[in-house]
């Protein structure tokens, strides 16, 4: 499925920095990942709230798709949303985008799964509710499977 900005709600500024930029002039592929943890921090911290002290999360699983560099010039943007809830992983869409003067182009998209953890025991956990609701109300239900 085509991935579509209309279906964001979420937005962050990223920035680029020098360090970020490899041998050939554009960002190296691996600060990406980088560039993904950001949002989906921010995303947890201002929507949705999570209390990161109480329940941590780890990350699972990540699929990137390199569609158009990106260069130390750019100014990038990433939308995130929560696209599937289950009992203690959940998937998050991302969408690295550039601004050019026709609007914004999708440079990458990145699937991640993500794991309610509680470090102390050393295991996954069921999602508080507080924050799976929280994730269902911004991202809308008709967005998200498995919302349990």
């Amino acid at each position: 499925m085509a991935e579509k900005i209309a279906d964001y709600k979420y937005k962050t500024p990223i920035t680029i920095r020098f360090s970020d930029i490899d041998n050939v002039g554009h960002v190296n592929n691996a600060i990406y990942l980088t560039y993904f943890e950001e949002a989906r921090f921010n995303y947890w911290r201002e929507i949705i709230k999570w209390d990161l002290r109480e329940s941590g999360i780890i990350v699972g699983r990540t699929e990137v798709n390199y569609l158009k560099q990106i260069t130390l010039e750019d100014e990038i943007y990433c939308y995130l949303r929560t696209t599937r809830i289950g009992n203690s992983s959940f998937d998050m869409m991302h969408l690295l985008v550039k601004a050019t003067p026709n609007g914004e182009e999708i440079c990458t998209t990145c699937k991640t799964v993500c794991v309610s953890y509680d470090y102390s025991a050393k295991k996954s956990v069921p999602i508080p509710e507080k924050e799976r609701q929280m994730m269902i109300d911004f991202d809308e239900p008709r967005l998200i499977l498995n919302t349990n």
